[in-house]
C-alpha cells in the first residue's frame, strides 16, 4: 500500500505554528499570565525572525518555549477550541479532496507536521487522515517544560522521519506521494517517488517546472 505524505502549514491549511501558540497564550488561567507570555515573546521575536530564515528546527523549538509552566492538563483542554477557533477555519477549501482522493486510492495518509501533536492530532481526525508525525512537547510534573522531544519536526528532518515511517510501515517509498508548499521540504518530497508542491513559493516553483512535478492549487 502506498503512502501519501502531507505538510501541513501552508500545504493544508494557510495558518502556521505561530498562530495556535499565540492563542494559547492569549488564554492563559489569567490576564496577567498571559501578559508575561506575550511579553516573553516578544523580546525573543527578533531572533525568532532571523532562526525562521535560516534553521526550521531552531525556530520550532524557540517558539515552543512559550509554553513552558503551562500544565498537561490545560495544553489538553484548550487543543479542541483552538482547533476549532484557528486551524479549522484555515483549512484550504480543496485540501479535504485532495486527502479524500488519497484515501480513496487505498493509501495511508499521514500528516508530517511541526505543529504539537495534540492539535495535530485533531486535523487529522477531521480530515479524516491516517497517521501523524508531529513535534511533542516534554511534560515533568504534569507541566510543560518549554522543551520539544527529540527528534523535532522540520527541515531536513522531515525526510528522515518519512523514512523511517515508511520503513515500519512496509510502505516502497517508490509508490509513495509527498506534498508540500515549501522550499525547505524538498528532502522530504526527494525521497518519495511521487513529489509535488501545493501552493508553492518561489523556489518550489521553479523547481517544480524544472522536474515536471504537478504544481497544485488547494486555495482556489
Amino acid at each position: 500500500m502506498p503512502a501519501s505524505y502531507f505538510d501541513v502549514d501552508g500545504t493544508l491549511i494557510t495558518t502556521n505554528l505561530v498562530h495556535p501558540t499565540l492563542f494559547y497564550m492569549l488564554n492563559q488561567p489569567t490576564p496577567l499570565h498571559s501578559v508575561a507570555k506575550l511579553g516573553r515573546a516578544l523580546v525573543k521575536a527578533p531572533w525568532m525572525v532571523l532562526a525562521e530564515t535560516r534553521d526550521r528546527r531552531l525556530f520550532n523549538e524557540m517558539l515552543f518555549t512559550s509554553f513552558e509552566g503551562v500544565s498537561e492538563d490545560r495544553l489538553v483542554c484548550l487543543a479542541e477550541e483552538t482547533f476549532d477557533k484557528v486551524m479549522k477555519p484555515a483549512i484550504l477549501p480543496k485540501a479535504r479532496d485532495l486527502v479524500q482522493c488519497s484515501l480513496d486510492k487505498g493509501h495511508d495518509v499521514v500528516l508530517i507536521s511541526g505543529a504539537l501533536d495534540f492539535l495535530a492530532n485533531r486535523l487529522r481526525d477531521h480530515l479524516g487522515a491516517t497517521d501523524v508525525i508531529a513535534n511533542r512537547l516534554e511534560i515533568k510534573d504534569f507541566f510543560a517544560t518549554g522543551k520539544l522531544l527529540r527528534p523535532v519536526v522540520a527541515g531536513p528532518e522531515k525526510a528522515r522521519l518519512v523514512r523511517e515511517h515508511a520503513r515500519a510501515k512496509g510502505h516502497n517509498l517508490d509508490e509513495c506521494f509527498g506534498y508540500s508548499d515549501s522550499y525547505s521540504d524538498v528532502p522530504m518530497l526527494s525521497v518519495v517517488g511521487y513529489p509535488a508542491a501545493v501552493n508553492p513559493d518561489r523556489r518550489l516553483k521553479l523547481l517544480a517546472q524544472a522536474y515536471h512535478w504537478p504544481i497544485l492549487d488547494l486555495a482556489a
